[in-house]
C-alpha cells in the first residue's frame, strides 16, 4: 500500500512538473528591451524558431526603403527585407524552462551567435547568445507583447 502511494506522489509530481514546463512556453510575440522590434517565437517542425514581425522603424532612415538585411556576410541575402526575417533557429528544450542549442542572427551587424532562451516568468524570458561557452556572451530580457 505504501509503495502504490509513493507512485502515486510521484506521478503527480511528475505531471505537475511537465504541466508546468508547458505553460512557461516561449511561443508568442516578444520585444527586447530597446523594443526596436517585436519577434514571434513558433515551432518550427520538433523545435523553435523566431522571426522578426514588426520594427519600430521599418524604413531606412537614408532610403526611406524598407530595411533589408544589408550587413548579412553573404551579398546574396543582402536585398532580403528584415521584416519576416527568420532570425532564431534550432532551439530545443533542455530542461527548467530553457530551450538550447540555438542560433540567432543579428542583422544590424550581420553575426550568428549561439544562444539559449529561458523562461523567467510567464511574461518574460532571458536570451543570451554567445560564442563558444554560454557563460561568456550578452544577455537581453524579453518581455511577451499582450
Amino acid at each position: 500500500m505504501k509503495k502504490t502511494l509513493l507512485l502515486l506522489v510521484l506521478l503527480v509530481l511528475g505531471a505537475a512538473r511537465m504541466a508546468s514546463a508547458q505553460s512557461m512556453s516561449p511561443l508568442g510575440v516578444w520585444t527586447n528591451a530597446e523594443k526596436k522590434a517585436t519577434f514571434e517565437i513558433y515551432k518550427c517542425g520538433d523545435k523553435l524558431c523566431g522571426k522578426i514581425v514588426s520594427l519600430t522603424v521599418p524604413n531606412d532612415p537614408k532610403t526611406g526603403k524598407p530595411k533589408t538585411d544589408s550587413e548579412n556576410p553573404d551579398p546574396k541575402l543582402r536585398s532580403r527585407p528584415r521584416l519576416g526575417l527568420v532570425f532564431m533557429q534550432g532551439f530545443k528544450y533542455d530542461s527548467d524552462n530553457k530551450w538550447d542549442d540555438g542560433k540567432i542572427y543579428d542583422p544590424e551587424s550581420g553575426k550568428t551567435y549561439s544562444c539559449y532562451m529561458k523562461m523567467e516568468s510567464q511574461n518574460t524570458m532571458e536570451v543570451k547568445g554567445y560564442i563558444g561557452f554560454s557563460l561568456i556572451g550578452k544577455s537581453q530580457t524579453w518581455t511577451r507583447v499582450k
